[in-house]
Parts: structure tokens; sequence; C-alpha cells
């Protein structure tokens, strides 16, 4: 595969760069090349996130640019984890760990090419570690690293001020800076890139294979994402953004990108997304001239989509917002995708044997406060199922009227619906 010689030109552009060792030297040998590179995913839960897919995102970007992944899925840092700013992590059984690695290779798969000329590999540090004898990773690895140093870090600094940090995460730098070493020594895998909050552990190692090798290695940093006020971003009312549709449906993740501030849109387009530069720019512009059309963020929206849970489900998803949104038909919505869309808007349960009549679900739902509101709305022709005006609220909804299966979707004036799952 011939190499793109622009590709640090685009990722600066991007703003993907936020660190980076000798930018000279990393664009020499971006340039000369299929460079072998590595990105690393701790198994500390059972879904990889949004800080992570920009980092599969931008492993995508490397090798279609003609550069060569190496995904190390950590099965032994993943039983410690990194240390984070809050405090010490639960650690988790060695069964989970390995099962939560399962699921993370099984996600990260799909975005990268594991045929041809520049093939992607997988790799778990747990291959090079679990037959390792303290003594020799403390013979080989520790001595290589200054305490004082150790203790220079933000995050170690941090921990102090805040009560102190465990030796097993003060340690973690090491194990991972080892990974690199080890990459670097057995496949030569000269590049590392990550997270900003990653910066520390990524030059120690590259620091390692000089101190160890004498080699060079070449290191960059992604920006940690925020909103428009400095706050993290990725986070949902239920918690993080996930990309297992089973923690977080694609509906919910659709609606998170569709959300984006006006601001930020332009950001998470050229960071996230594979758009080319003028059409980001021209989407850019379509936003910030007419934000209330939402240009911007429905674009993020469908490219993340159907990057993360393809082409179908984003149709589905789009029907079942224009229909819920712009009153369109509801027969060929599918159950799944409708439920997540009502769950979010808003729902309530019914047994089967238990449908009332419309006057009464419209109550149950909590679009009115009593049955006389409700045959009011009525009788002046503000009420709907399944997007069709009811005239006659005495009316039982019947199998025939259920959406995919098992919804009723009741509607006030134009704008308020609630969903009525039958059980």
């Amino acid at each position: 595969m011939p190499i793109d010689q622009t590709l640090l030109d685009d990722l600066e552009w991007r703003g993907l760069i936020a660190h980076s060792t000798d930018i000279d030297a990393l664009r020499e040998a971006l340039a000369s090349g299929s460079v072998r590179y590595y990105v690393g995913f701790d198994p500390t839960a059972p879904s990889l996130h949004m800080g992570n897919l920009l980092q599969i995102v931008t492993a995508m970007r490397l090798q279609r640019a003609g550069h060569t992944p190496f995904v190390l899925v950590g099965g032994a840092t993943g039983m410690i984890g990194d240390p984070r700013d809050s405090g010490e992590r639960t650690l988790n059984s060695h069964d989970t760990v390995r099962e939560w690695e399962a699921k993370v290779r099984a996600q990260i798969e799909p975005f990268l090419a594991f045929e041809g000329e520049n093939a992607a590999t997988m790799v778990n540090n747990l291959d090079w570690t679990q037959n390792l004898s303290t003594i020799d990773f403390l013979r080989d690895i520790g001595k290589h690293f200054p305490v004082n140093r150790m203790l220079a870090r933000e995050t170690v600094k941090r921990r102090l001020e805040a009560g102190g940090i465990s030796y097993t995460e003060f340690s973690y730098v090491l194990l991972q800076s080892m990974d690199f070493l080890n990459l670097f020594r057995t496949h030569g895998v000269s590049l590392q890139f990550g997270g900003s909050d990653q910066w520390g552990n990524i030059t120690g190692g590259a620091e390692l294979i000089r101190r160890a090798e004498s080699g060079t290695a070449h290191a960059f940093a992604t920006p940690l994402i925020t909103k428009a006020d400095g706050t993290k971003y990725g986070k949902t009312e239920g918690g993080a953004l996930w990309l297992d549709p089973t923690m977080l449906s694609p509906y919910a993740f659709f609606q998170f990108w569709l959300n984006a501030e006006d601001e930020k849109v332009g950001e998470l387009l050229r960071v996230f997304t594979f758009l080319e530069h003028a059409e980001i720019e021209e989407v850019e512009a379509l936003t910030a001239e007419k934000p209330f059309l939402r240009t911007g963020q429905k674009r993020l929206a469908e490219e993340m989509t159907t990057l993360v849970h393809g082409a179908e489900e984003t149709a589905r998803i789009q029907a079942a917002s224009a229909a819920l949104f712009g009153g369109g038909d509801m027969s060929g919505l599918s159950g799944e995708t409708l439920g997540a869309a009502l769950r979010e808007a808003g729902s309530v349960q019914v047994a089967r044997d238990e449908l009332t009549s419309l006057v009464d679900l419209f109550v149950t739902a909590g679009l009115v406060a009593g049955r006389n509101e409700a045959r009011r709305a009525i009788k002046e022709g503000g009420a709907y199922l399944n997007n069709v005006r009811v005239s006659d609220g005495d009316v039982v909804p019947g199998a025939e009227d259920l959406v995919g299966g098992s919804w009723l979707v009741l509607r006030k004036g134009k704008k308020n619906f609630k969903g009525v799952e039958v059980v």
C-alpha cells in the first residue's frame, strides 16, 4: 500500500496532535515507509466508550495511510487499571478481566483490516508478563525508572495531595512502558499513541526503549475532548457513551451526537469522522449561519452511528425519529429501535390483559392530568395514536395497533408524546 504523505498534516488539521515527541522526526518516519504503531486498551469495563473510539478512529487513519497497527488489549494491565485522579480503582477478578478482554477485542476487530499488506495484529500483554518473575521485572524494567520522575507525574502528584496512591497504581507506568519495549523488540513497533491523559505512560515507554535498547521511538497523544465549558465530554445521563448496543442503545448513541453543542460540532466532525476537509468546513459554515437547522449535528450523528452501529441501524433510527417528531407512518418501524426512542422520551408499561380505553391510557402515560382533559384533547382533534388522530376515546387498542409487536405511541398536540409498552 502506498504511504499517504499528507497523514501528519491531516492529523494536525484535525487537531489530533496534542503532544508529540520530535515532530520533524515523526514526520520523516511516517513519510519514509510503513511504520509499525500500537495503541492500547485496558479491559476495565465490559465495553469501550467515546474516549476509546477516538483512539480506534485514529488507528484507522494511520492504517488507511499505509501504516501497520498493533492493537494491544491489556489482559495484564486491565487487572490493575491506570491511576485515576479520583482514587483507587476496584480490582476486578481474573475471570472478569478475561471476559471483558474478549468483549473489547470483538469490539475493536470490525474497525481495522486484519488481512492485506499492512494488516493489523492483536496482542495481549498478559502473554509477556504472566511468567515474568518479580526479580527480573525489577532488574530489567524497574532500574530504568528514577523515582523522582515518577513522583513528578501530574496524576501521581494529585493523588498524593488527595491522600495517597498504592504501589500497584504507582507502578502502572512500568507495565505500560514495558509493553512498548516488548513490541519494539519483537515486532519492530516504533510508534505509540493514545489519549493525552496517557502521555506520561507513553513517553515512559519511549524513554525505556532509549535506555534499554539505545533505540529511537516516536509518540503522540490525542487531545482530551471536552464540552464547551471545559468539562469532560462523552457522558450521558445514564453514564458513559458506551459502544456496546446492549449498554447504550444505538438510538441513544445517535441522540448524543445529535445534541452536540453548536460550538463543538466542527471539532467533533474533525476528530471523529472521515469527511474531507472541504466538506467539514462547509458543514461548519452552514451550522454557524443557520444553527437552527442543526446541519452539523445531523451529519455528525449519521456518520458516527453508521461507523459504530452500521448504515441499516442508522436508517432505522432516522425513520423512527421522523415518525415520532414528524408525524410519519409508523407501521414499518422495528420494535427494538422504536422502544429505545420511546424509553428515551418517556414511556410506561401496561400488561396486555389490562389494556384500557385510550382516554385512560393518555392519563396513565402522563400526557394529561385526568380523563376530562383527555376527552377535551380528543374532541379538539389534538390526540393521536400512532400518528393517527383519535376520534373515539373509549376505544381499547388491539393487537393490530401495536407497533413492532408491543408499542403504542400516544401524542397530544404536535410534540408531546409518550410510549406505552404492552407486556
